[in-house]
């Protein structure tokens, strides 16, 4: 009997340490929601996610943006995330000038990439 109580303790002691690593690696880590306006000077797309260099009013930003597909399904398009383009996004601050986006404007256009988040 004691075995099996340190074989599931041990078992849930590993989800915890692996969801909490998990957590921090992605940087939703409870911090500041921010939102930035700023235009694209660099982007690179593709895994784990995507980044987008923005200029916010002369500073410097990066900006974390979702994988392929969950830029796909919150209906941005080929071209959308692209260099001169104007966003306005809003997210987690995850350092200095390090921002992880939940949620992006083009013009009007409204795209959710953390539903779950916001």
């Amino acid at each position: 009997m004691q075995r099996r109580h340190f074989l599931l303790a041990t078992a849930a002691l590993a989800l915890l340490l692996a969801f909490s690593q998990a957590q921090a690696h992605h940087g939703w880590t409870g911090g500041e929601t921010r939102e930035l306006v700023g235009v694209i000077t660099d982007v690179q797309l593709g895994n784990p996610h995507g980044v987008l260099i923005l200029d916010v009013d002369g500073e410097t930003w990066t900006v974390e943006v979702g994988q392929p597909w969950r830029n796909d399904r919150a209906g941005l398009g080929e071209g959308d995330l692209a260099t001169g383009v104007e966003v306005r996004v809003s997210g987690e601050h995850s350092g200095e000038r390090l921002l992880k986006v939940e949620q992006l404007w083009i013009g009007d256009e409204h795209f959710v990439l953390y539903p779950d988040r916001i």
